[in-house]
């Protein structure tokens, strides 16, 4: 197993949440995007803002790294024509993978609607662009049955709506690794949380975002099904190390 190719390696902090300055950020994100050049990972998953500099860098590396970005993170809560604008530039300026944030909120409190009409608007704007498409839809946030519900939804919109051989490019994913829990509890991919993602959204793909921090822990996310794994630690566990990253 190349788990290297699962592995989305991930730096989403600000220089705010870092506790440091704007240039020490800058310092630490031109470093991790080498890294990931000298790693030959799959994909790097960088804030937007990012997305520029780091396309100019593995340009000029002639490397096959990939860039995906996130999109109305990390709520979900802006407003669908506010979602298409962010994504479009992400476009623009070279990303290859799209994360969206789904407005699970909404869902929460019974506006399907609204979120089916994302889901269908925002997936259609990335597939037109030959761009992958991954839902976040938050796991920490949500209770068994919810994850059931709206891993389902996502599901039954891209089925009904695109055609099969698009659906491999149309992930759900566990989590943004920001969300706050009580109680210290975890904020990312679980194995009750990831198996119930699994047996409700296939025939989409599932990727394992938060809290994967081993080789071992990622081993049994790909034996569970999942195609793709969020960290922030992916050099660690690439070599079999444990990641001390909260992410």
């Amino acid at each position: 197993m190349n788990i290297k190719q699962y592995l989305d390696s991930t730096y989403l902090k600000t220089a705010e949440q870092a506790d440091i300055s704007e240039a020490e950020n800058i310092g630490i994100f031109t470093e991790f995007i080498q890294e990931a050049i000298d790693e030959n990972f799959k994909l790097i998953m960088i804030r937007p803002n990012r997305v520029a500099l780091a396309k100019e860098m593995i340009a000029e590396a002639k490397s096959t790294v990939q860039i995906g970005t996130v999109i109305d993170f990390p709520e979900g809560k802006s407003s669908l024509e506010e979602k298409l604008h962010e994504a479009k530039v992400a476009i623009n300026n070279g990303a290859d993978d799209l994360d969206f944030v789904c407005n699970y909120e909404a869902f929460k409190n019974g506006d399907i609607d609204l979120v089916k009409e994302e889901i269908r608007e925002c997936t259609e704007l990335g597939l037109l662009n030959n761009k992958v498409v991954k839902w976040i839809i938050e796991v920490a946030a949500l209770n068994e049955k919810e994850i059931i519900q709206l891993s389902s939804l996502i599901k039954n919109v891209v089925i009904s709506t695109f055609q099969e051989d698009c659906f491999s490019k149309v992930f759900v994913k566990s989590s943004t690794g920001f969300y706050k829990t009580e109680n210290n509890l975890p904020n990312g991919a679980t194995i009750p949380a990831i198996k119930m993602m699994v047996e409700n959204a296939s025939p989409l793909p599932i990727k394992a975002a938060g809290g994967v921090r081993t080789y071992d822990e990622a081993v049994a996310m790909i034996k569970l099904g999942v195609k793709r794994i969020g960290t922030s630690g992916a050099k660690m566990i690439a070599n079999g190390q444990s990641s001390n990253d909260e992410y």
